[in-house]
């Protein structure tokens, strides 16, 4: 049975609540993951980008990048509003039923709107912080060349200011067991955590 979502902010239900973390957790996920997924739309065709980004705490905003022109862009100044999705997997839960198989994760959605940042010294500034969240051991204009002005104009650098979000772990050692089918052979709790 589906639920409305009419009226109701997006982060308004939770199927299972116990597994919901708290606004720290949230802000300790963003920092440490790597990859986000940006949902944007073009009227009523979603987009999803995976892209590098950071969390600037203090301005309660994700920072990514992207072209100057392409989808991302073209959306965004469309249609403001955004989801993101970042993610941590753990390993594979095998089960003895179909319905219980599942996988650790620890996950974040984030819902706002993005916009372009048009000030050049704020792009650099917010560039480097990206760079140095993933770099963070080098040093700029000695292990590497700060960002040029040309480069500046080849790029369109984007903050989200988080208006929303919701946070779930689901780390559970093993997926549910029925009683209604034979236990699973010990073997395979094992044999999924060796596997790329």
């Amino acid at each position: 049975m589906t639920r409305s979502h009419e009226n109701q902010p997006p982060n308004a239900f939770q199927r299972r609540p116990h597994l919901t973390k708290d606004d720290e957790w949230i802000r300790a996920l963003l920092q440490r993951e790597q990859i986000a997924h940006i949902a944007s739309r073009w009227d009523l065709q979603p987009f999803i980008n995976p892209t590098t980004f950071f969390y600037d705490e203090a301005g309660h905003r994700l920072i990514f990048h992207s072209n100057i022109a392409g989808r991302i862009r073209s959306n965004i100044e469309r249609h403001a509003e955004v989801c993101v999705e970042v993610t941590q997997f753990g390993k594979l839960l095998p089960a003895n039923v179909a319905l219980e198989f599942s996988l650790q994760y620890r996950s974040v959605i984030v819902y706002g709107k993005a916009s372009l940042i048009t000030d050049p010294q704020e792009q650099v500034t917010v560039l480097h912080k990206l760079v140095a969240k993933y770099f963070g051991a080098m040093q700029i204009d000695k292990d590497y060349r700060s960002a040029t002005e040309k480069e500046l104009r080849a790029t369109s650098v984007y903050e989200i200011k988080i208006e929303s979000w919701t946070g779930k772990e689901n780390w559970a050692e093993r997926a549910d067991q029925s009683e209604e089918w034979q236990s699973l052979d010990e073997k395979w709790f094992t044999y999924y955590e060796t596997l790329p």
